[in-house]
């Protein structure tokens, strides 16, 4: 059977398998879908409910396997798709933090109320605000949240937004131009992994293409941590920007894909919560109920090999 595996840059892993033909030896048919070809809608609202378009193009036979962050799969099960986590990474706390300018007036985090704050609502930068508000005894509709993924850099160095939850390499960018200050350290707040998620039909119907996937995706880690520089080209030649910027961010990143863990489950858990009680979901989900124990048994097995 033909095999679609969605990608994009945010995924690292998926998008530097997709040029090593890796998986093709274990999988011949596979057919790559680039996320970013497939309709997006326009941008959501950063006050009302969250589209799911990841979840959405699983599940109207745009891809059958994809790795994201971890917020697309909450606003996924949230619409009612039956999804099925299959791994996670280790934590990224170096890829992401919450900050503001040196110079800001905004000292703690319960100084964001009533603040612009800009950050590529639908991502894992949805879940990390949430739980600084939450941290802070605020809520989403005490800020004013401005999605601006592609230009939330530029907006933040124009002081056109009081805070920004930034990534590498765009916060390479804003460091070097700006002096900036953490409002909170990632570390203790949210693990910030990557993970990746299909249906449970796939997941159920399809375990050996699966244990192909999660097999290539471990191999193609592995190459990544032997050749950063390389790895980094790959990304900078797509989207025009430094191969040191990218190779930093690589290096601050782990790879390798772990099963998933209770731990993850209880705070996809008390994500998932925030999202319902601030509106961004319509329902309330359990997110163990997108787990399936014979999955984690199959990640342990390519750990091994």
């Amino acid at each position: 059977m033909s095999v679609r595996v969605g990608y994009f840059p945010n995924n690292n892993s998926l998008w530097v398998l997709r040029h090593q033909g890796i998986l093709e030896r274990s999988l011949p048919d596979v057919e790559w879908v680039d996320l970013r070809s497939l309709p997006q809608g326009e941008r959501p609202d950063a006050t009302k409910a969250l589209p799911t378009v990841h979840g959405d193009h699983l599940f109207d036979g745009g891809y059958d396997f994809i790795g994201t962050g971890s917020t697309p799969p909450v606003t996924a099960q949230g619409k009612g798709h039956d999804i099925v986590y299959v791994a996670i990474s280790g934590p990224r706390h170096e890829n992401g933090r919450l900050v503001v300018h040196e110079d800001s007036p905004i000292k703690s985090l319960e100084d964001l109320k009533g603040k612009r704050v800009a950050l590529g609502h639908g991502s894992w930068q949805t879940t990390l605000l949430l739980f600084a508000l939450d941290r802070a005894g605020l809520t989403w509709k005490d800020i004013e949240p401005v999605d601006a993924y592609t230009d939330a850099a530029q907006l933040f160095l124009d002081r056109e937004v009081d805070a920004w939850v930034g990534s590498y390499p765009a916060l390479t960018r804003v460091e070097q131009e700006a002096a900036i200050r953490e409002l909170v350290a990632t570390d203790g707040l949210f693990s910030h992994r990557s993970l990746w998620f299909t249906r449970r039909d796939f997941a159920e119907g399809h375990r050996e293409e699966l244990a192909a996937i999660v097999g290539a995706l471990q191999e193609s880690d592995a190459w990544i941590q032997q050749n950063y520089r390389a790895a980094a080209e790959l990304f900078a030649a797509d989207d025009g920007g430094s191969v040191d910027a990218w190779e930093h961010a690589l290096r601050t990143r782990p790879f390798g894909l772990q099963p998933v863990t209770d731990d993850f489950v209880a705070e996809q858990q008390r994500a998932a919560d925030l999202f319902h009680a601030s509106g961004l979901i319509d329902r309330k989900i359990t997110v163990a109920e997108a787990v399936l124990p014979d999955i984690a048994r199959l990640v342990e097995a390519s750990q091994a090999r």
